[in-house]
């Protein structure tokens, strides 16, 4: 049998749970002109600019991409001000995430994960063979303060994810600088920001202000598949320290950032009036459908991300499959232990407008 060849601890793994095509979705369930809000993408597509970028490219499909990511790294060093030598670039922020555990950690080596938090972080700790160490969330806000009581002698790595998905919270700079300086000198922390760009000027900090030389080393994850809308191109960078990136060069594969990704995140970066516009939508969004649950009574988390969380009076799964029938695609939040919570992104305004008259309507079915 095959399972006698897989190591135990890729046999434990639960896959991340893909969603399915929404064509095959309206297929089976015999409906049409459903809208997805469910995987906290950018409603407003990709960036014009990354659209024009990728078609300028396409007559060179037939060469190997830039291996080394030269000049978006250059843009984003230039952009964040930091040396080129410490950007890494990805197939999507979660490539840095594994390339990063990957080269620290091993069989006996513990990481600290957030609960809940980034699914994908406990499943690619696991592929190593590593342990989790579990800390819960306080207020639905990462716990520091249990984090640092979590930290051994064996700990490897420590997941920060801010803003935290799936909550929709951050942690202030004080926190973060409190918990920093606490920390032994030999940890690895990852700052996951996929969602920084929706959080408010001054709301949390950014980790490109903590990267150290000595320890503890800091790495900060980012993404254009959200606020820059490329989630269908997968590309994301880290920055870390030289010595750092230096390492995750040594088990990175050579081209895996593709051509076109490379373009459109490049012209994206300065696509500034579109980041805004995304910006824009977001906060309006996010205050027509408060406002709009206000009218409900229903309660949800106020958010610093494009996305947040509402309670349900029932399981969450009863919610989602009343809404998909709807068709609205939502997220039901089991997985992550939130059973009576489901995950919503804001949308464009039609679509946040069919959300809550949707949501009405399933929840006035559960009210019998």
């Amino acid at each position: 049998m095959i399972s006698r060849l897989v190591p135990p601890h890729i046999a434990a793994i639960d896959p991340y749970p893909p969603g399915k095509p929404i064509e095959e979705l309206e297929r089976e369930l015999g409906i049409k002109n459903s809208i997805k809000l469910a995987s906290n993408e950018n409603p407003l597509g990709p960036s014009p600019k990354a659209v024009a970028a990728i078609r300028d490219k396409l007559h060179g499909l037939h060469r190997y991409p830039d291996g080394s990511g030269f000049y978006l790294r250059r843009r984003i060093a230039e952009k964040l001000g930091v040396p080129m030598e410490a950007v890494v670039i990805g197939n999507g922020s979660n490539e840095i995430l594994e390339l990063v555990i990957r080269t620290f950690v091993r069989p006996g080596l513990e990481v600290i994960i957030p609960n809940p938090s980034f699914l994908v972080y406990q499943l690619a700790v696991h592929t190593v063979g590593g342990t989790v160490v579990s800390v819960p969330l306080k207020d639905f806000t990462i716990d520091v303060d249990g984090v640092l009581r979590a930290v051994t002698e064996r700990t490897r790595l420590i997941f920060i994810n801010n803003p935290n998905n799936p909550t929709g919270t951050v942690l202030s700079e004080t926190a973060f600088r409190e918990f920093f300086a606490k920390l032994p000198a030999d940890v690895v922390v990852v700052i996951d920001e996929a969602y920084i760009e929706f959080a408010p000027p001054g709301s949390t900090f950014d980790g490109l202000g903590f990267t150290a030389s000595q320890g503890p080393w800091v790495v900060t994850a980012r993404t254009f598949s959200k606020a820059y809308g490329l989630a269908g191109l997968r590309v994301g960078y880290g920055i870390m320290d030289p010595a750092v990136a230096a390492f995750l060069h040594r088990v990175r594969q050579p081209f895996n950032v593709s051509t076109l990704a490379q373009a459109a995140a490049l012209a994206a970066l300065d696509d500034d009036d579109f980041l805004e516009k995304s910006r824009r939508l977001v906060r309006e969004g996010l205050e027509y459908l408060y406002r709009g649950l206000d009218a409900l009574g229903v309660k949800y988390l106020r958010t610093y991300t494009n996305f947040f969380l509402i309670a349900v009076p029932v399981d969450a799964k009863k919610v989602y499959e009343a809404m998909l029938h709807e068709g609205v695609i939502i997220r039901a939040m089991n997985a992550y232990g939130l059973n009576r919570f489901v995950r919503v992104n804001v949308g464009l305004p039609e679509e946040n407008e069919r959300f809550l008259k949707t949501f009405a309507k399933v929840l006035a079915q559960f009210d019998r």
